[in-house]
Parts: C-alpha cells; sequence; structure tokens
C-alpha cells in the first residue's frame, strides 16, 4: 500500500558536528546518525497542479509524523558492507555497445582487469553488466549473457571481491549468484519471472530499481503525476512484495532509476528530492554516473566527457543521504567525497 500523502522531504539538511549540536539544542531532527533536518516540504501530488508546502522541522503537521521517525533510523550496512561513509559501486560493462565505454572491457580478461582497478581506486563493490539498458537497446539471449558476465563474476568472486550482478533475468541471476555474485541489480525491481524467487531463495541482496517501461521505449514520452512520488509508491511497493516472498527488507536497497524512463525534469525532480527515499527504510543507491541528462544539462557533452556533472550529482546525493553511489569514475568520486567529507567536517 502506497504511503498516505502528502510526501514529506527533509530539507535543509546539516552534517556532522553541525548536525549533532542542532539535534543536541533541539533545532533540528535526526536523519539517519550523521546528518539532521531542520525544514521539511510537504509535497500533495493528489493536487493540481502540485502543491509544496515548507515548514520548520519542529513545527511538522501531524501528518508527517510518521514519516519523521522513519527518517530518523539508517541502514547501517548493506551485503556485510558497512555504510558508516558512502561506499561505491564500480560499474563493469562486459557488452559491446554499452553507452558509457563503447565496449572497452567487454573481453573477460579486460573487464577483471578493471575492476581490479575500480577496486584498488576505492570501489566496495564491483557491478558487472552483460546486457546494456541504454534507451533503445534491444534484448539478448539469455545464453549469451550468462556467457559474458559468469566468467568474470567467478573470477572476481574468487578474489573476494563483492560481485553484484546487473541483470533483469532470472537464470542470469542465478548462474551469477552460482559463480559468486552476493549482490543482485535489477532494473526491473525483481518483477521478471521467477527472479523474485531466485533472489529470496539464494539468501543474497538485491537493489531494486525503477524503470518505467523497457529499455526499447523508455524513454518514448515517459509521464508522471508526480515523479518523485510516483516512484516512492512504486519502489514501496516492491519492498512489500519482497517481504511477501520472503525477501526482507534488510537485505534490499533501493534505486530510484535516473535516466530509466524519465525526462531531465523528472530526473531534476527526483535528484532534489532524494531524501526523500530514505523513509523506505533501505540504502538508497544514484547511479546517475555519465549519464545522457548531464550532457543536455550543460553543452551537450558525450560520456566521456561528463565527469564534472557525474561528481556534482554524486556530491548532491550524499549531501541528501544517499548512501551507495553507482560510478564508472571511482577514483575521482572517490576524492571528491574526501574532499566534500573533510569540508563539512571542519576537520
Amino acid at each position: 500500500m502506497p504511503l498516505a500523502k502528502p510526501y514529506v522531504t527533509p530539507r535543509g539538511l546539516l552534517t556532522g558536528a553541525s548536525a549533532q549540536d542542532a539535534v543536541r539544542s533541539d533545532r533540528a531532527l535526526p536523519f539517519g546518525k550523521d546528518l539532521a533536518f531542520t525544514a521539511v516540504e510537504l509535497t500533495d501530488s493528489a493536487s493540481l497542479p502540485t502543491v509544496q508546502q515548507t515548514f520548520l522541522a519542529k513545527a511538522c503537521p501531524p501528518a508527517s509524523q510518521s514519516w519523521i521517525k522513519a527518517y530518523a533510523h539508517a541502514p547501517d550496512a548493506f551485503a556485510g558492507l558497512s555504510l558508516a561513509k558512502p561506499i561505491l559501486m564500480g560499474v563493469v560493462n562486459v557488452t559491446p555497445d554499452s553507452f558509457s565505454d563503447g565496449g572497452q572491457f567487454s573481453a573477460p580478461g579486460y573487464a577483471i582487469a578493471h575492476a581490479r582497478a575500480l577496486m584498488e581506486a576505492g570501489a566496495s563493490i564491483i557491478d558487472v553488466g552483460g546486457e546494456s539498458t541504454r534507451p533503445g537497446a534491444a534484448p539478448i539471449e539469455i545464453a549469451e549473457e550468462v556467457n559474458r558476465v559468469v566468467p568474470v563474476v567467478r573470477a572476481l568472486a574468487e578474489r573476494g571481491i563483492c560481485v553484484s550482478i546487473d541483470t533483469r533475468h532470472a537464470a542470469v541471476m542465478e548462474a551469477a549468484i552460482s559463480a559468486g555474485a552476493r549482490i543482485v541489480n535489477d532494473v526491473t525491481a525483481l518483477t521478471g519471472e521467477g527472479a523474485l524467487a531466485v533472489v529470496a531463495k539464494a539468501n543474497v541482496a538485491a537493489i531494486l530499481m525503477h524503470m518505467q517501461g523497457e529499455p526499447r521505449t523508455m524513454q518514448d514520452r515517459p509521464a508522471y503525476a508526480w515523479a518523485p512520488g510516483d516512484v516512492f509508491d512504486m519502489l514501496e511497493a516492491r519492498i512489500h512484495a519482497c517481504a511477501a516472498a520472503g525477501l526482507p527488507r534488510a537485505r534490499l536497497a533501493v534505486d530510484p532509476g535516473i535516466g530509466f524512463g524519465k525526462n531531465d525534469i523528472h530526473n531534476a525532480q527526483i535528484l532534489d528530492h532524494t531524501a526523500l527515499y530514505r523513509a523506505l527504510g533501505c540504502p538508497v543507491v544514484i547511479g546517475a554516473s555519465r549519464k545522457s541528462f548531464i550532457g543536455r544539462m550543460s553543452r551537450g557533452e558525450d560520456a566521456q566527457h561528463r565527469l564534472p556533472g557525474s561528481l556534482a550529482a554524486a556530491l548532491h546525493g550524499v549531501s541528501q543521504g544517499a548512501q551507495i553511489l553507482r560510478v564508472h569514475d571511482v577514483a575521482e568520486t572517490r576524492q571528491a567525497l574526501a574532499v566534500a567529507g573533510r569540508i563539512n567536517s571542519g576537520a
């Protein structure tokens, strides 16, 4: 069941010592362990046009109290990895037609070497994908996807690397899990035939991502009543479906799916309301790295020249409570987070 409207988004977020001091002095409310918020934005998407109101956190209307309680808590681990600090998921595409790297790592040897380099650069998870889900991408045979990913997953898992398998197909999930994958990252949020049963039985973690439509057609006039809220409702429904199937919330993370069935306005709205998704009680994943909206919001840069925009989206996401970042440029993102963290702490 969707949460009752209006939606409540924390605003005026504080971090570090400022957050702790504001909570102690009753000037802000806790947003997990290390953040706090001084105001909330209430969005009533049932009204047309959408109505938004902002209140000081300490003067929240009664309808927001259940949300306030949810925001006070944050998961402290995912797939056995500590979330005390934001963690990076490095992308390894074992495909000949990836939008981001043009098939540079489609051969297993290159993919394995690239994954090891990403780990050395600071990644905690390696996300291996064998089917392109870029806008307009056509599906491939299951056997081909399995043949692409399994050798890479197995080689990395044997080295003790936490591997995520990026797939929407139950058979690929099963093969990758058998090869050592510890996380399933599914752009369809485990709605495919047999997917939920495979993940629940295997006792692995999963990332539920929102996508409107399917890759071939998802960018054909996507439409929402209010994109952040519609995405929230879908992810919440999938969390409940997972729980009913024996896959508890503690094994789940959520990803609002930037660029998957969304136009630039939808993407901007969702990123602006990243904090909203913490109310779902799962780690929040943001995957904006190198995506095409960055070029359209800037000067039309291609995927290889979208690093500054990718870093901007990553830093924004973390400042709004995202705990996992799916990125291509691990070393650069790690440096940006390290510097921002030191500045925010004043130390």
